[in-house]
């Protein structure tokens, strides 16, 4: 077993390795908000907590939290144009973009865009990758225009 060495003083720092671990767990509360037996609320925890937040960051528009007027993916944007100049790439490297700034839990490694024009909706299926657990988990966005 290595000995640990922080400084000259201690002696055989060149010699041995220091050896150091942290492990990150991801917990969040659950937006849901349903209570359980005891009164307390539920929370999501490792891959859940991510997913829920990768959830929540792409669906907040700009200016929706106060003082961060660029935080969120602002997708609803695209909504408008979708019968004329849908841009595909554009959503994905925005997904992108948006995940990479805000949720450093979260890796992403596929976005799949599916466009509908009967139903004026663009359906996301974002695939990443939660940092500390290696645990690759797919989540599904409906976005819809009211007419």
């Amino acid at each position: 077993m290595p000995t640990r060495a922080f400084a000259l003083e201690d002696g055989n720092i060149g010699s041995q390795q220091v050896i150091t671990s942290k492990s990150v767990f991801s917990k969040d509360i659950d937006l849901t908000f349903k209570k359980k037996a005891s009164g307390d609320i539920f929370k999501k925890e490792h891959a859940a907590a991510v997913k829920q937040a990768v959830r929540n960051i792409l669906l907040t528009n700009f200016s929706e939290k106060p003082f961060l007027p660029r935080y969120g993916g602002n997708l609803n944007q695209f909504l408008f144009s979708l019968n004329t100049d849908f841009n595909d790439e554009e959503v994905k490297d925005r997904i992108t973009q948006t995940i990479e700034i805000f949720e450093p839990r979260a890796v992403v490694l596929n976005v799949a865009t599916n466009l509908n024009d009967a139903s004026h909706e663009v359906k996301v299926t974002v695939t990443f990758r939660v940092v500390n657990s290696n645990e690759t988990v797919t989540t599904e966005l409906n976005l819809t225009r009211l007419r």
